[in-house]
């Protein structure tokens, strides 16, 4: 499968940049972050495509104020996503500056209107936030434009997944990346229980991944050595920028350390691999071989004292050696020399 021109099947980890609510009311940082993004080696940034009405209603009743924990309790809803939200505006100045300076580009719609918005930028895939995974007929909306859709998993049962991956597939659409996900702002790692990424793919034979809320970037490595093919992280500037997001965002350094362990993780796991190489056969010099220990005149027996297994490996295999043990020697062998029939 492709996003844009990356293939998840040969060219690692998609990685991408999440701006969400990081320009902070500015188009200035919103496109300096797409420009940073590239510099440190993101494959993509991805926006969030709403406005408050398209999110919520604009009502002050207790139901609408947050509350249990989150780094927005007491704010209202409508006010969160007033502040937080992409002006529509702006996209099109953000789709073409980051295609030209080379990096992929896409949005996660919240309702079916976004969708529609968002088409006529020909994004190279779809997301579904954590939160949005319950709203079957958008999920299926989207699904029908036949794009790669990347889905978080975050606050969904397991049924709940299988839905949406069935949903996905009636809608003629087998490009599914599931990513696993805690919707926590930010997130313990207690809960990040990465060990779902690999049953992710197993469970629903798709490609999966992870969405991560967690401070640092170890989650991210270690969900890489689990086999995620996309790994999703809030991105701002400089956490002086403030905003909704900025608390559980990497900034600049951090991002570009998370990429490049990421990258260097990759080189590490390589691939399943029991082939001689070169550099392989250059060490078995190393390696312990059999050689004459004592001069071993015809008619002597060999033994464990003057025919030893040692370091290097230029003579016969060890394996050989209790073939010989006990017998008797046909010709003269000297000291240090390699032994060999």
């Amino acid at each position: 499968m492709k996003i844009g021109n990356f293939n998840l099947e040969t060219d690692g980890t998609f990685i991408i940049a999440e701006l969400s609510a990081n320009h902070n009311g500015s188009l200035q940082n919103a496109l300096d972050t797409i420009k940073k993004a590239k510099e440190i080696g993101a494959n993509a940034i991805k926006l969030q495509t709403y406005t408050a009405d398209t999110m919520t209603l604009n009502c002050k009743k207790d139901d609408f104020i947050i509350k249990g924990g989150t780094l927005w309790d007491g704010k209202n809803l409508y006010e969160l996503y007033q502040e937080a939200y992409t002006p529509w505006e702006w996209h099109k100045e953000l789709f073409d500056y980051a295609r030209s300076i080379g990096i992929d580009i896409f949005s996660s719609p919240f309702d079916k209107s976004a969708v529609d918005f968002l088409e006529q930028f020909n994004p190279s895939a779809y997301k579904i936030a954590s939160f949005e995974i319950t709203d079957y007929e958008l999920v299926r909306y989207t699904a029908s434009k036949r794009k790669p859709i990347i889905i978080s998993t975050g606050v969904a049962t397991i049924d709940e997944i299988q839905d949406v991956v069935d949903i996905c597939r009636e809608e003629g659409n087998n490009q599914i990346i599931l990513l696993k996900c805690t919707s926590s702002y930010p997130a313990p790692l207690e809960e990040a229980n990465l060990l779902t990424i690999p049953n992710l793919a197993e469970t629903f034979g798709v490609i999966s991944g992870f969405s991560d809320h967690t401070l640092g970037s170890t989650a991210p490595i270690v969900a890489t050595t689990l086999g995620a093919k996309v790994i999703e992280k809030h991105f701002i500037l400089d956490k002086s920028i403030g905003g909704a997001d900025a608390g559980f965002s990497l900034d600049r350094e951090e991002f570009e350390h998370m990429v490049d362990e990421v990258r260097k993780t990759e080189k590490l796991l390589g691939s399943i691999n029991y082939s001689m190489t070169e550099k392989k056969r250059k060490d078995r010099r190393f390696s312990r071989s059999l050689y004459v220990a004592q001069d071993i005149k015809a008619g002597e027996n060999f033994t464990e004292e003057n025919l030893r297994s040692v370091r290097p490996g230029y003579g016969m295999h060890p394996k050989h050696l209790k073939e010989f043990l006990g017998k008797k020697a046909t010709k003269d062998y000297e000291f240090g020399n390699r032994f060999n029939r």
